[in-house]
């Protein structure tokens, strides 16, 4: 198998749904819950070229796999759920370390995910009083905030750069790195992967670009010619 010419990876605590939004990308459907052990990867070819994604396990017992999987990546996507407050803490707590072993220029994508997980309860049609009008068949919808708002991840976003010592100029916008997602419905995921794609490509190109100039064309390099010796000079 050809070696990938780069890699993204997932990382957040578990039940973040990171291995949904994958396998919704990837396979075009939304699984049946599934707890990752260890880590997995899919192959994805962009343009003409092979991109690895890492889905990485949150559970506390493999945790300290995710700096090895990290290693030389050029994206990774910070994943929290936007009903729990404590797993965008989480990814500056537990998993922000673990990007240590990362390409110095890699990308920070920070994506909530489960915004579209209904938070809505309705009660509608039969026999059944809504308890707020008291009338028969009435339909009742109480709706739960989010919990995170998006300006949340754009404030952990700067942290994160500021904490890598990268200069924000020379970086995406926040607004560009920070997505609410559904892997239930499909919501931006697409648009999450297709945006980290377009922007590692070029990354790639120059690293090899690099790699080209460093490179010693052995053939191309003459011996050059001794002098003969003898007796007389």
């Amino acid at each position: 198998m050809r070696k990938p010419d780069g890699k993204i990876v997932l990382l957040g605590d578990m039940n973040v749904g990171k291995t949904s939004l994958l396998q919704r990308y990837m396979e075009r459907r939304f699984p049946d819950t599934v707890s990752t052990v260890g880590g997995a990867f899919y192959l994805k070819q962009w343009r003409s070229f092979n991109i690895s994604i890492w889905d990485t396990a949150g559970r506390e017992q493999f945790h300290g796999l995710g700096s090895l999987y990290c290693r030389g990546a050029a994206a990774i996507i910070l994943t929290y759920d936007v009903n729990h407050p404590q797993s965008l803490f989480e990814l500056e707590d537990r998993f922000l370390g673990l990007t240590e072993t990362a390409n110095n220029d890699c990308l920070f994508a920070i994506v909530g995910n489960k915004v579209g997980l209904t938070s809505e309860r309705d009660t509608e049609g039969g026999e059944k009083e809504g308890p707020a009008s008291g009338k028969v068949g009435s339909c009742v919808s109480t709706k739960v905030p989010k919990q995170v708002q998006p300006e949340d991840a754009v404030a952990l976003y700067k942290k994160i750069l500021k904490y890598k010592m990268l200069d924000e100029r020379e970086m995406p916008a926040a607004e560009q790195m920070c997505f609410e997602t559904s892997a239930k419905t499909g919501y931006n995921v697409d648009l999450l992967f297709e945006t980290l794609f377009d922007l590692v490509v070029p990354m790639i190109m120059r690293q090899r670009a690099e790699e080209s100039d460093q490179t010693v064309d052995i053939a191309s390099c003459k011996t050059p010619k001794q002098a003969r010796s003898g007796c007389c000079a």
